[in-house]
């Protein structure tokens, strides 16, 4: 047997070869663009040198309370500066950043904290109280428990009571922090780019929380990756509407650096305050979920600003957002870029990049095709639709469902502490998303339902992707989740949740629920049809993902639907 050889034996040294990591993103665009704005939140503006001292500042104390490679440092906190300078400060002290949803309760919180072994907290104010009763619960369950550092970020356009209180209880002040450290602080990249950098949970809706492992060669093909993809320029100005502490924004905390482009931090979103963000910096780009695009395009008149001042590129993942909704949004001026993805992937790891032939059909067809979850991204290896009997592609007939698994660079290294999980995600060398999905003659996928939302009817699948999607061009329509409920009859059927818009007569729920019916009658295929109509808000994560966990215990407490007598 020959043994394959390169053409040299030329070896690695220090002037050809280093690890990669994002955080040399950071050092770049503080050389070039010194004094351009890098970050801006209410009356903080920050510029690039004054963001990388301060991540060395960050990085520099981290250290001299010995937290370094093999800690993991976690931070509790909406879209602030704070959370953006973690995602440097604390890898470059050779730490593991640990992000925590902020809309998680204290016993969630406790597990995720015990779970990471987290050595220092970064918290916001506001969501001090609620650490406070999660190190309570953690004190309480762990024999071994030893308090982590307790670090506090003051906002001024929060209640000052909260900062004191934290302050009384030995939490150390974060710019009094940021004081301890060295702004020129000599940072090492780190020796291999497999290190850790981030540390992010799923939701855990059916079991405990999963601890995503990422490492700082993924995070830096995927924050180049979404810049290619998004078609973003140097200078992009960046509205912060997804969370930081979701999938590290979707890479896109590091590809700010990289593009030398604006941070534009927003504590609360709102259709009102995307608008005006729009106006006053004017921003180029923003990510959302679905529901928040929904939200701006039901905006009511005096909370928008149209036309749009110039156009704003709006990347959307999640829920598959439906046809109508990204029709609205082009409608407004809005261009829309949709992706898929997950937390093991680095968020957003798929694109429907958009083919220049579209541009010449209807605007109801570019919203359909745009609909689909599309083609991988530059960073994604490999993706494909698979029947997970034989590991074979499904046909590309736009019929034939399978599961959507991944290969690449932008997969996780694995579940933290969890070898059962790991080796079922990486059955036959890919990573199974648990999406079920089907694969267009153009090769582009499409999500027909995650395998747990299927509704099996009798002897046939239902979608509810697929039944939400026709659901939501009912005029009356604000959102919509499908789910199964028990059936006596065909074992499940459709039980649709919705929100109604805003001014709609509520009073007749019986009728609005018949007319919703009779619209679905004259939609879908009969068997798709919602059997029943529940009305109310629908619960929701932190991202805007609707909950169709709680929905489904909601719908199994309604008992099954009777088999009729006549």
């Amino acid at each position: 047997m020959v043994v394959a050889r390169d053409i040299d034996d030329l070896p690695k040294n220090a002037a050809n070869y280093t690890a990669l990591t994002p955080l040399w993103f950071l050092e770049r665009v503080a050389l070039v663009h010194p004094t351009r704005k890098s970050v801006v939140h209410g009356s903080l503006h920050y510029t690039w040198q004054q963001t990388y001292q301060r991540c060395r500042q960050l990085g520099s104390a981290l250290s001299k309370y010995s937290v370094g490679q093999g800690s993991t440092v976690a931070v509790i906190a909406p879209n602030i500066p704070a959370i953006y300078e973690a995602h440097f400060g604390v890898p470059m002290a050779g730490a593991v950043l640990n992000t925590v949803n902020i809309r998680l309760n204290a016993s969630t919180i406790a597990f995720l904290l015990g779970h990471s072994s987290s050595a220092v907290i970064i918290v916001d104010q506001e969501s001090f109280f609620l650490l406070e009763e999660a190190l309570k619960i953690l004190a309480e369950k762990s024999k071994n428990y030893k308090a982590p550092i307790l670090i506090v970020v003051g906002d001024e356009s929060c209640d000052p009571e909260a900062l004191r209180h934290a302050l009384g209880r030995g939490a150390i002040e974060y710019e009094s922090f940021l004081e301890i450290g060295d702004p020129e602080f000599a940072w090492k990249p780190p020796e291999d780019e497999w290190q850790s950098i981030t540390l992010g949970y799923t939701s855990g809706t059916t079991a405990s929380p999963k601890g995503v492992v990422l490492s700082h060669r993924g995070a830096y093909c995927m924050s180049l990756s979404g810049a290619l993809i998004w078609g973003m320029k140097e200078g992009a100005v960046y509205l912060w509407t997804v969370p930081m502490f979701h999938c590290n924004g979707w890479c896109y905390t590091w590809t700010l650096a990289a593009l030398c482009g604006t941070n534009i931090c927003l504590r609360q979103v709102t259709a009102k305050s995307v608008y005006a963000a729009i106006a006053k910096y004017k921003v180029t780009h923003f990510c959302a979920a679905p529901v928040v695009l929904n939200s701006i395009v039901n905006a009511p008149p005096e909370k928008t600003i149209l036309p749009l001042p110039h156009v704003v590129h709006v990347m959307t993942a999640g829920a598959a957002p439906p046809p109508s909704v990204l029709f609205a949004m082009s409608e407004r001026g809005f261009r829309i870029t949709h992706t898929y993805g997950l937390s093991e992937t680095y968020g957003p790891s798929t694109v429907c990049a958009w083919k220049p032939e579209w541009n010449s059909l209807p605007p109801e067809t570019q919203a359909r095709l745009n609909a689909r979850q599309g083609v991988r991204y530059i960073g994604l290896e490999a993706l494909d639709v698979v029947n997970t009997q034989n590991m074979q592609s499904v046909p590309s007939d736009g019929k034939t469902i399978g599961e959507i698994v991944m290969r690449g660079n932008s997969v996780m290294k694995g579940y933290l502490k969890n070898t059962k999980a790991n080796t079922e995600a990486f059955a036959n060398g890919w990573f199974h998303s648990g999406d079920l999905a089907v694969k267009h003659a153009d090769g582009y996928i499409e999500i027909k339902d995650r395998s747990k939302d299927i509704i099996i009817s009798g002897a046939e699948n239902i979608s509810s992707v697929e039944v939400e999607n026709i659901m939501y061009s009912h005029p009356a329509i604000l959102e919509v989740s499908v789910v199964a409920r028990p059936d006596e009859k065909w074992g499940e059927s459709p039980c649709a949740f919705v929100t109604l818009k805003p001014g709609r007569d509520k009073s007749d729920e019986d009728r609005l629920a018949e007319d919703i019916i009779k619209f679905c009658r004259s939609k879908m295929p009969t068997y798709w049809v919602p059997k029943s109509v529940v009305f109310g808000p629908l619960p929701k994560t932190a991202t805007g993902k609707i909950q169709k966990h709680l929905l489904r215990a909601k719908a199994k407490e309604m008992g099954p639907v009777k088999l009729s007598k006549l």
